[in-house]
């Protein structure tokens, strides 16, 4: 965790642990040196939260946002990773 604060100083200083978190995805809360708790920005909780997509449209919309050419990334590096026949044949 990259910050931690006692329930005590959290009480104290909510308003602004809210403002860090826009700054980090999550503080964590302390009880006696132990954590307790997690506070998480709505950003992070969201992140956690979401379905997660398959890897091909996670991929795709990489690929939409991003410079691939850039990023020294072949745009068609997937193109033929996938062979397309109908595969083997099999007897019942």
């Amino acid at each position: 965790m990259p910050n931690s604060f006692s329930i005590a100083e959290a009480r104290h200083d909510l308003a602004a642990l809210v403002h860090q978190l826009d700054r980090q995805p999550r503080i964590q809360l302390t009880r006696r040196g132990k954590p307790v708790a997690v506070l998480l920005s709505v950003r992070e909780y969201n992140r956690l939260t979401t379905q997660t997509q398959s890897f091909w449209d996670a991929y795709s919309t990489f690929a939409e946002t991003t410079d691939l050419p850039h990023l020294a990334i072949d745009p068609q590096v997937f193109d033929d990773v996938r062979d397309q026949s109908g595969g083997r044949e099999v007897s019942w």
